[in-house]
């Protein structure tokens, strides 16, 4: 049954806004929660719930190359193999670059797919594909379909209600917008980025009813701020005047649980450490592949599925690699990855959030078999890898094949729906479900793609 585009069916579906987006929205977070208690009745009688599972995705923008990662090829001729050899992991068999030791050594708890493919070597394009499971529009750079974690918003809303559903961190990459659902299902943006050597603090939180938290400095600068507000607007007797939805507005954003959430200075030191903290990667002439220090996003990430956010996108670019690509990847990119996607599983696991937290790394595409004349790989749709961990996925297995050289799905070939069909099979949603387009048009939430029970 299709619905029309920005409406809600139950309670939980229309969601937190992204906070500094209210006013585009033409409507305060009072009003909207107003709304949904007036579906709350019709939600319950279906038998909603708030589901537990989460999903963390690790958007590996530019395309990480396949052979030089995850799927290697040491039988193949120099120029397809790469620069750099392979080795055992913990689960016989199973081969990786010998740039990654770590995430060997703990092969037994993710899983990789070596046989995706699609049909387009675009950047900005291939996101559309991989986040909305549809083909770009006229402007690839704009969704004229809704990613996963906005469908994940519209579907299921806040598991917690001091919370939003989806986030992206830092912000919005092409593929990640919410489309004809609306500005409720867009996703909250961190906009402050872990990745910098300056405090975190999320920036210019906008409150219901025009009131805005001005942006604040360190740790206690920020809870100071928060504390000040709200005991400013209660001295002036705003907060009693406000009727019980904006009352639970002004709640969700000034909530202790919320700020908690994004205070990634509370991690211990030690803790941000095992994710890594290195210094800024300076490739020079190597074509946009600097490595930015994105394992602290990931650390982000982690605290807020734990706290209680359905899905997390982690912009961990630029993965380009056409020029001195093994320099990059060598000094740059995968000891990064290597550190900081061990310590993630790991620390899943310790806080019991493993087996209800996906955790998906992949990017647009893989990269071309054939080293080119720069040293570098380019832009590869045919055949790509993705790592897989957590949730419904056991450990330690491969899913497909490509041929010798990296350049064809040999077995078993997936796509890009396939995985997002994964997805919302562990969050609980209805792919068969319609929504209402900018053009009067039912549009599935899937065009194609079925779960991979290979992995579960």
């Amino acid at each position: 049954m299709a619905q029309k585009a920005g409406s809600r069916s139950t309670t939980s579906r229309r969601d937190f806004l992204r906070l500094g987006m209210l006013g585009a929205s033409g409507l305060s977070l009072s009003q909207l929660l107003r709304q949904e208690a007036q579906e709350a009745q019709a939600a319950d009688s279906n038998g909603s719930s708030n589901r537990k599972n989460s999903v963390i995705i690790l958007w590996m923008r530019g395309g990480p190359s396949h052979i030089d990662m995850w799927d290697p090829k040491p039988e193949a001729p120099l120029e397809y193999r790469g620069e750099f050899g392979v080795m055992n992991t913990k689960v016989p068999g199973i081969l990786l670059s010998d740039m990654l030791p770590q995430c060997a050594a703990m092969m037994d708890k993710w899983s990789i797919i070596r046989s995706l493919n699609h049909h387009d070597a675009g950047h900005s394009t291939g996101d559309q594909i991989c986040f909305t499971g549809y083909n770009s529009g006229p402007n690839p750079d704009e969704n004229i379909h809704p990613s996963c974690g906005a469908i994940v918003a519209e579907q299921l809303g806040r598991q917690s209600p001091e919370l939003p559903a989806y986030v992206m961190i830092p912000k919005m990459c092409p593929g990640t917008n919410s489309a004809y659902l609306g500005v409720a299902c867009k996703p909250f943006e961190t906009l402050a980025d872990p990745a910098q050597t300056t405090p975190f603090n999320v920036p210019n939180f906008a409150l219901p009813e025009g009131i805005t938290v001005n942006r604040v400095g360190d740790r206690r600068g920020l809870l100071q701020g928060f504390d000040r507000l709200k005991n400013d607007v209660d001295s002036r007797g705003q907060f009693q005047a406000m009727d019980r939805f904006q009352q639970q507005a002004w709640g969700i954003l000034t909530s202790p649980k919320a700020r908690e959430a994004f205070d990634l200075e509370a991690e211990p030191q030690s803790v941000r450490a095992r994710y890594g903290f290195m210094p800024a990667f300076d490739p020079g002439a190597s074509n946009r592949c600097g490595a930015p220090n994105w394992s602290q996003r990931m650390l982000l990430a982690r605290r807020l599925v734990e706290a209680g956010v359905r899905l997390v996108t982690v912009d961990l670019r630029w993965w380009d690699t056409h020029v001195k690509g093994f320099d990059s990847l060598r000094r740059g990119f995968l000891p990064r990855f290597d550190l900081a996607y061990s310590a993630l599983i790991d620390d899943l696991e310790q806080r019991g959030l493993l087996s209800s937290t996906l955790v998906l790394a992949w990017g647009e595409f893989g990269r071309t078999p054939r080293v080119n004349n720069d040293a570098g790989r380019d832009h590869y749709p045919n055949v790509f890898s993705a790592a897989l961990a957590g949730g419904p996925v056991i450990g330690g297995r491969v899913v497909g094949e490509s041929d010798s050289k990296g350049a064809f799905p040999k077995t078993n070939p997936k796509s890009p729906q396939d995985v997002l069909a994964t997805v919302y099979r562990h969050l609980g949603i209805d792919t068969t479900r319609s929504y209402i387009n900018n053009a009067g048009r039912p549009i599935a939430v899937l065009p194609s793609g079925t779960p991979l029970l290979e992995l579960s």
